[in-house]
């Protein structure tokens, strides 16, 4: 084995070892799943419409996937420990991009608190986001840089490179974050064990590519990182199913441009207008924890609704990334062992 290979196993042992530290919590996942939707519950629904604001966030300011996918996990580690007023989700939203951003994005391409307010309309104020911010930091222990999908989507694909014979280019990663981020906007996969969702997705792909090469190559990778055939194939069939329903016409997805807006000197005061008469919110308390009984929440109202950004109709390459999965020939039962 090479020594860059033996590096990047000894890499995947250790987001291993940290995977489980960074996952949210199943139980506060479930309750919000069972969720009936009303002004004082958030239910999936309005948790995923919010994720794919934070994918139209993410591509209107040009940050990496890395920020999209770690807002995201800071965003699903604090639902799971508190419980949300749908009125919340919003500032919260906001907030998890802002952290996300500062661990992964340069400090010059991070924008003001006022910028971000008026782009993602969260209708609150800079110092709402101040205190919402203190009160996720305290509750996830100031733990912002996380062991993510993406991580081992970057691993197992390198791994992957270095040990094939065929063209480096057959396994396109911009495609495979793109799926990744399709999966990141329904709650259900943020149950799954982050190295085994990549697994599912760089297996799903190689599944198109008809590559047995590529498909050992993966096997030994499983082994190594003790994903059982049984999780594997399971979470599969639902990544499957989730590309499938993504690439459907019918379903509304993120834009996946990065806007510029030209606006008439006008419509720019109007816009600034409307901003400096947002008014001032009451402070949020912060009782309302998971703590496995269904306890009220006593938390404030924060921002009342929005629309959401992710209505936009798909555009650029990332929208070509999803297909309609055929139905699989008997080699692609090699993806997991009998």
């Amino acid at each position: 084995m090479s020594s860059e290979a033996l590096w990047l196993f000894k890499q995947v042992n250790l987001h291993l070892e940290l995977e489980g530290r960074f996952q949210p919590r199943e139980k506060g996942l479930s309750l919000i799943e069972g969720a009936a939707e009303n002004e004082n519950t958030l239910c999936p629904r309005q948790r995923n419409a919010k994720v794919e604001d934070l994918w139209s966030l993410t591509n209107f300011f040009g940050f990496a996937t890395e920020t999209f996918v770690l807002a995201v996990n800071i965003l699903d580690r604090f639902l799971a420990l508190m419980k949300v007023k749908p009125k919340h989700l919003s500032c919260i939203g906001v907030c998890c991009m802002q952290l996300a951003a500062r661990v992964v994005e340069e400090e010059c391409n991070i924008p003001s608190a006022h910028e971000i307010i008026r782009i993602s309309q969260c209708k609150c104020t800079v110092s709402d986001l101040k205190r919402m911010e203190k009160i996720i930091s305290e509750k996830l222990h100031f733990e912002f840089k996380a062991t993510t999908a993406l991580t081992f989507l970057h691993l197992y694909h390198t791994i992957v490179l270095c040990h094939t014979s065929e063209r480096k280019e057959v396994l396109n990663l911009d495609k495979l974050e793109a799926q990744l981020k399709a999966c990141n906007c329904r709650l259900v996969f943020s149950k799954a064990k982050p190295s085994v969702l990549a697994l599912c997705l760089l297996t799903l792909e190689v599944q198109t590519l008809k590559s047995v090469e590529l498909l050992e190559i993966l096997l030994r990778v499983q082994k190594h990182s003790k994903i059982s055939d049984s999780d594997l194939l399971y979470w599969r069939e639902l990544v499957s199913k989730c590309l499938a329903d993504y690439s459907s016409p019918e379903c509304c997805k993120p834009d996946h441009k990065k806007l510029v807006w030209i606006v008439s000197r006008r419509t720019a005061q109007n816009l600034q207008n409307s901003y400096y008469s947002v008014p001032e919110l009451p402070t949020i308390p912060e009782g309302g924890c998971f703590n496995g009984s269904e306890s009220e929440d006593s938390c404030e109202d924060m921002s009342s609704g929005e629309e959401s950004l992710s209505s936009s109709p798909p555009s650029d390459l990332e929208g070509a990334f999803f297909f309609e999965l055929k139905p699989k020939p008997k080699w692609q039962t090699l993806g997991c062992r009998s």
